[in-house]
């Protein structure tokens, strides 16, 4: 029996889940999952440009398990520009570190911790609002999980 797998950390939820080549039908196209923590394995080493042993650090993981992460996300995401399948991003054994709200009225993004419910946009006083964290079933658990880490 394996044992279960450690939660990494991620900054906060991806403004954007889902890429498809342009002018195909998405139902036309193969599906190809790309996981929160490899998301974040990309964001920390290619767009950060973070090293291995850094970034696993942020995540919360041991480098080695960081370059077995990275290797997979790099694969998939050259699966998605060489043969055209469609990327989305889902699922992973995860917690946020922040949250992003999103008002759905005027289309502004804010970024929030867990602490304080954003209840009404500041910028045109919507209270249609969208919790990209609770998009992917968090919340309520990140904001435990951070506060436990800080003692």
């Amino acid at each position: 029996m394996s044992r279960p797998k450690k939660e990494r950390m991620v900054h906060q939820p991806p403004l954007y889940t889902a890429f498809k080549p342009v002018g195909i039908m998405g139902s036309a196209l193969q599906q190809l999952a790309l996981s929160l923590d490899e998301y974040e394995a990309i964001r920390l080493a290619d767009y950060l440009g973070m090293d291995h042993a850094e970034a696993a650090e942020e995540m919360e993981i041991s480098r080695s398990t960081f370059t077995r992460l990275i290797e997979e996300a790099r694969k998939k995401v050259s699966q998605f520009l060489i043969e055209g399948k469609q990327l989305y991003i889902e699922g992973g054994n995860i917690h946020f570190r922040g949250n992003v709200i999103r008002c759905l009225g005027c289309g502004h993004m804010f970024n929030t911790g867990f602490e304080n419910a954003l209840i009404k946009c500041p910028a045109c006083g919507s209270t249609n609002l969208m919790d990209l964290a609770g998009s992917f079933g968090h919340g309520r658990c990140c904001r435990g999980h951070n506060r436990n880490r800080r003692r």
